[in-house]
Protein backbone atom coordinates (compact mmCIF):
# COMPACT_ATOMS: atom_id res chain seq x y z
CA UNK A 1 0.00 0.00 0.00
CA UNK A 2 1.13 3.41 -0.85
CA UNK A 3 2.18 5.79 2.17
CA UNK A 4 0.95 9.65 1.76
CA UNK A 5 3.70 12.24 1.59
CA UNK A 6 3.35 14.35 4.42
CA UNK A 7 3.17 17.92 3.87
CA UNK A 8 0.84 21.09 4.44
CA UNK A 9 -1.68 19.71 1.70
CA UNK A 10 -2.78 17.07 4.11
CA UNK A 11 -2.17 13.35 3.96
CA UNK A 12 -4.23 13.06 0.86
CA UNK A 13 -1.77 15.16 -1.16
CA UNK A 14 1.25 13.09 -3.48
CA UNK A 15 2.04 9.24 -2.76
CA UNK A 16 5.93 7.82 -2.02
CA UNK A 17 7.35 6.54 -5.52
CA UNK A 18 6.65 2.69 -4.94
CA UNK A 19 10.32 2.26 -5.78
CA UNK A 20 11.54 4.68 -2.92
CA UNK A 21 12.97 2.78 0.19
CA UNK A 22 13.82 -0.51 -1.90
CA UNK A 23 16.34 -1.13 -3.88
CA UNK A 24 15.54 -0.62 -7.75
CA UNK A 25 17.19 -2.50 -10.52
CA UNK A 26 16.38 -0.15 -13.04
CA UNK A 27 15.94 4.07 -13.22
CA UNK A 28 12.20 5.05 -11.38
CA UNK A 29 10.45 7.16 -14.30
CA UNK A 30 10.32 10.78 -13.20
CA UNK A 31 6.97 12.12 -11.75
CA UNK A 32 4.38 13.28 -14.31
CA UNK A 33 4.60 17.87 -14.50
CA UNK A 34 1.81 18.79 -12.15
CA UNK A 35 0.15 21.64 -13.40
CA UNK A 36 -0.05 24.81 -10.98
CA UNK A 37 -2.84 27.47 -10.87
CA UNK A 38 -2.81 30.36 -13.41
CA UNK A 39 0.13 32.60 -13.73
CA UNK A 40 -2.07 35.89 -14.20
CA UNK A 41 -4.63 37.27 -12.10
CA UNK A 42 -8.06 36.59 -13.37
CA UNK A 43 -10.25 39.63 -14.26
CA UNK A 44 -12.71 38.61 -12.06
CA UNK A 45 -10.07 38.75 -9.28
CA UNK A 46 -10.27 43.10 -9.23
CA UNK A 47 -13.23 45.15 -8.08
CA UNK A 48 -14.98 47.85 -10.40
CA UNK A 49 -13.76 51.01 -9.44
CA UNK A 50 -15.37 54.29 -10.71
CA UNK A 51 -13.06 56.17 -12.82
CA UNK A 52 -10.46 52.91 -12.89
CA UNK A 53 -12.47 51.04 -14.97
CA UNK A 54 -9.99 51.07 -18.16
CA UNK A 55 -7.04 49.88 -15.24
CA UNK A 56 -5.77 46.48 -15.78
CA UNK A 57 -3.20 44.18 -14.45
CA UNK A 58 0.73 45.15 -15.26
CA UNK A 59 -0.05 48.61 -16.70
CA UNK A 60 -0.96 48.63 -20.13
CA UNK A 61 -4.16 50.72 -19.93
CA UNK A 62 -2.80 53.65 -21.53
CA UNK A 63 -2.31 57.10 -20.61
CA UNK A 64 -5.10 58.85 -18.47
CA UNK A 65 -6.07 62.61 -20.86
CA UNK A 66 -5.68 64.97 -17.86
CA UNK A 67 -9.29 66.86 -17.45
CA UNK A 68 -9.89 70.33 -18.96
CA UNK A 69 -7.54 73.42 -17.14
CA UNK A 70 -10.17 75.35 -14.53
CA UNK A 71 -8.56 78.40 -15.31
CA UNK A 72 -7.80 79.87 -18.99
CA UNK A 73 -4.66 79.26 -19.94
CA UNK A 74 -1.66 81.74 -20.35
CA UNK A 75 -1.43 83.11 -23.62
CA UNK A 76 2.17 82.09 -25.02
CA UNK A 77 4.34 85.51 -25.21
CA UNK A 78 5.91 87.12 -28.37
CA UNK A 79 9.71 85.40 -28.51
CA UNK A 80 12.06 88.96 -28.56
CA UNK A 81 14.11 88.63 -31.74
CA UNK A 82 17.94 89.08 -31.46
CA UNK A 83 19.79 91.25 -32.97
CA UNK A 84 23.32 89.46 -33.27
CA UNK A 85 23.03 85.97 -35.41
CA UNK A 86 26.08 86.11 -36.64
CA UNK A 87 29.73 85.22 -35.21
CA UNK A 88 33.39 85.63 -36.63
CA UNK A 89 34.86 82.71 -38.70
CA UNK A 90 38.00 80.73 -36.90
CA UNK A 91 41.60 82.02 -37.61
CA UNK A 92 44.03 80.02 -39.34
CA UNK A 93 46.00 79.11 -36.76
CA UNK A 94 42.86 78.25 -34.84
CA UNK A 95 42.17 75.67 -37.90
CA UNK A 96 46.03 74.04 -38.36
CA UNK A 97 45.78 73.57 -34.44
CA UNK A 98 42.52 72.03 -34.22
CA UNK A 99 43.78 69.82 -37.47
CA UNK A 100 46.80 68.68 -35.48
CA UNK A 101 45.18 67.71 -32.35
CA UNK A 102 42.77 64.94 -34.42
CA UNK A 103 45.55 63.58 -36.56
CA UNK A 104 47.69 63.43 -33.31
CA UNK A 105 44.73 60.72 -31.86
CA UNK A 106 44.90 58.87 -35.03
CA UNK A 107 47.51 56.10 -34.89
CA UNK A 108 48.04 55.20 -38.30
CA UNK A 109 47.93 58.98 -39.55
CA UNK A 110 50.93 60.59 -40.43
CA UNK A 111 51.82 64.53 -39.32
CA UNK A 112 53.08 65.38 -42.72
CA UNK A 113 49.93 66.60 -43.98
CA UNK A 114 49.43 69.08 -40.75
CA UNK A 115 53.11 70.27 -40.79
CA UNK A 116 53.93 70.90 -44.83
CA UNK A 117 50.55 71.00 -45.97
CA UNK A 118 49.55 74.83 -47.12
CA UNK A 119 45.82 76.38 -46.53
CA UNK A 120 44.46 78.09 -49.30
CA UNK A 121 41.13 79.44 -48.25
CA UNK A 122 38.94 79.07 -45.56
CA UNK A 123 34.93 79.21 -45.39
CA UNK A 124 32.32 79.75 -43.48
CA UNK A 125 29.42 77.89 -43.52
CA UNK A 126 27.87 78.21 -40.12
CA UNK A 127 24.28 76.78 -39.65
CA UNK A 128 21.64 76.53 -37.30
CA UNK A 129 19.96 74.00 -34.67
CA UNK A 130 16.48 74.80 -33.33
CA UNK A 131 15.58 72.47 -30.65
CA UNK A 132 12.20 72.36 -28.87
CA UNK A 133 11.90 70.81 -25.54
CA UNK A 134 8.67 69.88 -23.92
CA UNK A 135 8.15 68.90 -20.40
CA UNK A 136 4.59 67.30 -19.31
CA UNK A 137 3.54 65.32 -17.17
CA UNK A 138 1.29 62.01 -17.30
CA UNK A 139 -0.29 59.85 -15.58
CA UNK A 140 -1.56 55.95 -16.38
CA UNK A 141 -2.48 53.10 -13.63
CA UNK A 142 -2.82 49.42 -13.08
CA UNK A 143 -3.76 46.87 -10.61
CA UNK A 144 -0.81 45.92 -8.12
CA UNK A 145 -1.01 43.13 -5.70
CA UNK A 146 1.37 42.23 -2.49
CA UNK A 147 1.10 39.50 0.44
CA UNK A 148 -1.41 40.31 3.23
CA UNK A 149 0.22 40.91 6.36
CA UNK A 150 -2.46 43.10 7.73
CA UNK A 151 -2.56 46.16 6.05
CA UNK A 152 -5.17 48.46 6.21
CA UNK A 153 -8.31 47.62 4.33
CA UNK A 154 -10.18 50.25 2.69
CA UNK A 155 -11.92 50.08 -0.35
CA UNK A 156 -15.57 50.67 -0.74
CA UNK A 157 -15.26 53.08 2.61
CA UNK A 158 -15.64 55.83 0.13
CA UNK A 159 -15.20 56.70 -3.44
CA UNK A 160 -11.66 56.88 -4.20
CA UNK A 161 -10.11 60.11 -6.06
CA UNK A 162 -10.04 60.62 -9.73
CA UNK A 163 -6.62 59.73 -10.96
CA UNK A 164 -6.05 63.63 -11.68
CA UNK A 165 -7.12 64.49 -8.18
CA UNK A 166 -4.28 62.79 -6.55
CA UNK A 167 -1.23 65.20 -5.54
CA UNK A 168 2.16 64.28 -6.26
CA UNK A 169 5.21 66.41 -6.11
CA UNK A 170 6.73 67.18 -9.63
CA UNK A 171 10.38 67.41 -9.94
CA UNK A 172 12.16 70.90 -11.34
CA UNK A 173 11.40 71.61 -14.72
CA UNK A 174 12.91 69.46 -17.82
CA UNK A 175 14.29 66.88 -15.07
CA UNK A 176 12.92 63.39 -15.56
CA UNK A 177 11.49 61.48 -12.78
CA UNK A 178 8.50 58.66 -11.90
CA UNK A 179 6.26 58.30 -8.84
CA UNK A 180 4.02 55.30 -7.52
CA UNK A 181 1.24 56.10 -5.82
CA UNK A 182 -1.28 53.71 -3.96
CA UNK A 183 -5.18 55.40 -5.25
CA UNK A 184 -6.36 55.69 -2.02
CA UNK A 185 -9.86 53.52 -0.90
CA UNK A 186 -8.96 50.89 -3.80
CA UNK A 187 -7.54 48.24 -1.58
CA UNK A 188 -9.34 45.14 -0.70
CA UNK A 189 -8.44 41.49 0.17
CA UNK A 190 -8.44 38.33 -2.23
CA UNK A 191 -7.17 34.56 -1.50
CA UNK A 192 -4.12 33.92 -4.05
CA UNK A 193 -5.41 33.19 -7.33
CA UNK A 194 -1.86 31.43 -7.80
CA UNK A 195 -1.78 28.81 -4.86
CA UNK A 196 -5.85 28.99 -4.54
CA UNK A 197 -5.53 30.17 -1.55
CA UNK A 198 -3.57 27.41 0.13
CA UNK A 199 0.05 29.39 0.82
CA UNK A 200 1.85 26.23 -1.20
CA UNK A 201 2.70 24.80 -4.43
CA UNK A 202 3.75 22.02 -6.09
CA UNK A 203 8.01 21.14 -5.81
CA UNK A 204 8.68 22.53 -9.32
CA UNK A 205 11.68 20.68 -9.39
CA UNK A 206 10.66 17.05 -8.19
CA UNK A 207 6.94 17.70 -9.54
CA UNK A 208 5.59 17.37 -5.75
CA UNK A 209 6.87 13.59 -5.62
CA UNK A 210 9.24 14.66 -2.70
CA UNK A 211 11.93 12.62 -4.05
CA UNK A 212 13.35 12.32 -7.23
CA UNK A 213 15.96 10.24 -8.88
CA UNK A 214 19.43 9.77 -7.38
CA UNK A 215 22.18 11.64 -9.22
CA UNK A 216 24.99 8.98 -8.14
CA UNK A 217 23.64 5.63 -9.62
CA UNK A 218 20.92 7.13 -11.69
CA UNK A 219 18.31 5.49 -10.02
CA UNK A 220 19.19 1.74 -10.22
CA UNK A 221 20.29 1.68 -6.71
CA UNK A 222 23.88 0.03 -7.08
CA UNK A 223 27.54 1.92 -8.12
CA UNK A 224 29.35 0.43 -11.36
CA UNK A 225 30.16 -2.65 -9.68
CA UNK A 226 28.01 -4.82 -7.30
CA UNK A 227 27.90 -2.77 -4.15
CA UNK A 228 24.76 -0.87 -3.28
CA UNK A 229 24.80 3.25 -3.81
CA UNK A 230 25.76 4.65 -0.42
CA UNK A 231 24.04 8.26 -1.35
CA UNK A 232 20.72 7.03 -1.46
CA UNK A 233 21.18 3.52 0.25
CA UNK A 234 20.12 1.49 -2.33
CA UNK A 235 16.93 3.61 -2.89
CA UNK A 236 17.20 4.81 -6.18
CA UNK A 237 15.68 7.57 -5.23
CA UNK A 238 17.19 10.70 -2.65
CA UNK A 239 14.89 13.60 -0.96
CA UNK A 240 14.13 16.60 -3.08
CA UNK A 241 16.45 19.46 -1.56
CA UNK A 242 14.17 21.97 -2.97
CA UNK A 243 11.35 21.02 -0.66
CA UNK A 244 13.11 18.97 1.29
CA UNK A 245 10.92 16.13 0.51
CA UNK A 246 7.44 17.73 1.36
CA UNK A 247 6.72 17.71 -2.26
CA UNK A 248 5.50 21.81 -2.29
CA UNK A 249 7.39 25.04 -1.46
CA UNK A 250 6.56 28.10 -0.42
CA UNK A 251 4.18 30.52 -3.00
CA UNK A 252 6.47 33.04 -4.32
CA UNK A 253 3.24 34.98 -4.76
CA UNK A 254 1.60 35.45 -1.91
CA UNK A 255 4.83 33.90 0.37
CA UNK A 256 2.51 31.68 1.97
CA UNK A 257 0.28 34.22 2.91
CA UNK A 258 -2.93 32.72 0.84
CA UNK A 259 -4.12 35.92 0.76
CA UNK A 260 -3.41 38.90 -0.92
CA UNK A 261 -3.76 42.75 -1.04
CA UNK A 262 -5.01 43.67 -3.97
CA UNK A 263 -5.23 47.96 -4.89
CA UNK A 264 -4.89 50.25 -7.65
CA UNK A 265 -1.31 52.06 -8.37
CA UNK A 266 -1.07 55.57 -10.14
CA UNK A 267 2.30 55.77 -12.04
CA UNK A 268 3.32 59.54 -12.41
CA UNK A 269 5.59 60.04 -14.49
CA UNK A 270 7.53 63.47 -15.79
CA UNK A 271 9.29 63.08 -19.19
CA UNK A 272 11.06 65.55 -21.60
CA UNK A 273 10.20 64.97 -25.17
CA UNK A 274 12.61 66.49 -27.80
CA UNK A 275 12.31 67.23 -31.26
CA UNK A 276 15.43 69.15 -33.47
CA UNK A 277 16.00 71.18 -36.39
CA UNK A 278 19.13 71.81 -38.16
CA UNK A 279 19.08 73.90 -41.29
CA UNK A 280 20.84 72.32 -44.63
CA UNK A 281 23.96 74.27 -45.57
CA UNK A 282 26.45 73.69 -48.60
CA UNK A 283 29.64 72.76 -47.48
CA UNK A 284 29.42 68.71 -47.43
CA UNK A 285 29.63 68.11 -43.88
CA UNK A 286 27.52 65.67 -42.97
CA UNK A 287 24.40 66.22 -40.90
CA UNK A 288 25.52 63.53 -37.78
CA UNK A 289 28.40 65.06 -37.20
CA UNK A 290 26.68 67.87 -36.04
CA UNK A 291 24.79 65.69 -33.28
CA UNK A 292 27.81 65.61 -31.53
CA UNK A 293 28.53 68.73 -31.38
CA UNK A 294 27.36 72.22 -29.53
CA UNK A 295 26.91 75.63 -30.79
CA UNK A 296 26.68 79.38 -29.79
CA UNK A 297 23.09 79.82 -28.11
CA UNK A 298 21.59 83.15 -30.02
CA UNK A 299 17.82 82.14 -28.39
CA UNK A 300 16.64 80.88 -26.05
CA UNK A 301 12.76 81.14 -24.38
CA UNK A 302 10.77 78.94 -21.50
CA UNK A 303 7.31 79.46 -20.81
CA UNK A 304 4.35 77.23 -20.28
CA UNK A 305 3.48 77.56 -23.70
CA UNK A 306 6.05 78.92 -26.25
CA UNK A 307 5.43 80.98 -29.45
CA UNK A 308 7.17 79.85 -32.60
CA UNK A 309 9.86 81.83 -33.46
CA UNK A 310 9.45 84.92 -35.68
CA UNK A 311 11.65 87.48 -38.21
CA UNK A 312 14.49 84.67 -38.20
CA UNK A 313 17.20 85.10 -41.12
CA UNK A 314 16.77 81.49 -41.95
CA UNK A 315 13.56 81.07 -43.06
CA UNK A 316 13.87 77.05 -42.55
CA UNK A 317 14.25 77.54 -38.77
CA UNK A 318 11.23 79.90 -38.35
CA UNK A 319 8.90 77.06 -40.85
CA UNK A 320 10.48 74.54 -38.44
CA UNK A 321 9.76 76.08 -35.08
CA UNK A 322 6.21 76.71 -36.34
CA UNK A 323 5.65 72.92 -37.33
CA UNK A 324 7.20 71.54 -34.12
CA UNK A 325 5.69 74.04 -31.75
CA UNK A 326 2.20 72.86 -33.21
CA UNK A 327 2.99 68.89 -33.60
CA UNK A 328 4.04 69.06 -29.72
CA UNK A 329 0.93 70.73 -28.72
CA UNK A 330 -1.30 68.26 -30.61
CA UNK A 331 1.22 65.35 -30.15
CA UNK A 332 1.20 65.67 -26.36
CA UNK A 333 -1.48 68.05 -24.52
CA UNK A 334 -4.43 65.07 -25.60
CA UNK A 335 -1.99 62.37 -23.23
CA UNK A 336 -0.36 64.53 -20.96
CA UNK A 337 -0.57 67.92 -18.98
CA UNK A 338 2.03 70.01 -20.66
CA UNK A 339 4.09 72.40 -17.84
CA UNK A 340 7.03 73.95 -19.43
CA UNK A 341 7.96 74.23 -22.78
CA UNK A 342 11.75 75.25 -24.41
CA UNK A 343 13.37 76.35 -27.15
CA UNK A 344 16.84 77.33 -28.08
CA UNK A 345 18.96 78.41 -31.41
CA UNK A 346 22.37 77.66 -31.38
CA UNK A 347 24.66 78.89 -34.12
CA UNK A 348 27.12 76.00 -34.95
CA UNK A 349 30.37 76.86 -36.86
CA UNK A 350 31.36 75.21 -39.86
CA UNK A 351 34.90 76.05 -41.04
CA UNK A 352 35.75 74.28 -44.65
CA UNK A 353 39.29 74.28 -45.28
CA UNK A 354 41.18 74.15 -48.16
CA UNK A 355 44.92 73.01 -48.04
CA UNK A 356 47.62 71.71 -50.47
CA UNK A 357 49.92 69.02 -50.04
CA UNK A 358 52.29 67.74 -52.37
CA UNK A 359 50.51 69.19 -55.46
CA UNK A 360 47.07 68.44 -54.42
CA UNK A 361 44.10 69.97 -52.91
CA UNK A 362 42.57 68.48 -49.44
CA UNK A 363 40.09 69.02 -47.44
CA UNK A 364 39.00 69.26 -44.04
CA UNK A 365 36.28 71.03 -41.52
CA UNK A 366 35.91 72.51 -37.97
CA UNK A 367 32.80 72.36 -36.37
CA UNK A 368 31.32 73.11 -33.42
CA UNK A 369 32.28 75.00 -30.28
CA UNK A 370 34.62 72.02 -29.26
CA UNK A 371 36.70 72.43 -33.13
CA UNK A 372 36.28 68.93 -33.84
CA UNK A 373 37.47 68.30 -37.16
CA UNK A 374 37.02 65.87 -39.95
CA UNK A 375 38.98 64.72 -42.41
CA UNK A 376 37.40 61.95 -44.59
CA UNK A 377 39.96 62.57 -47.54
CA UNK A 378 42.98 62.42 -44.96
CA UNK A 379 46.02 61.98 -47.53
CA UNK A 380 48.69 60.11 -45.32
CA UNK A 381 47.27 57.25 -43.57
CA UNK A 382 48.62 53.82 -43.16
CA UNK A 383 46.66 50.07 -42.86
CA UNK A 384 47.40 48.77 -39.23
CA UNK A 385 46.97 45.13 -38.62
CA UNK A 386 47.82 43.26 -35.91
CA UNK A 387 49.16 39.97 -36.72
Amino acid sequence: MERPIVSDYGSNYGTINPVYGLPAPAMAAAPATIIHGPSAPPANMFDTVPGYEGTIAGGGGGYLPPPPPSVPMPVPEQAPSSPDWHIPSISEDRARESFATYVSSKCCYSSAPVKEGVITNMESFNTYRYRLETFMESRSTEWSQEPYTGQPVDAGVQPAPGPWQIAAQPPAFFQEHKQTIKVPYTSSVKNCHFCLGMGRNPCTTCAGAGNKVCWVCNGSGYRQSDDRCMHCNGRGRENCSSCSGSGSCQCDTCHGKRQLLVFINLIVKWITEKDEFIAQDSSGLRVENLEKVSGKELFKDAQYMVYPVRGFPDVSVAQASERLVRDHQVKYAQTSLILQQRQTIELIPITKVNYMWKVKPYVYYVYGNEFKVNADDYPATCCCSVM
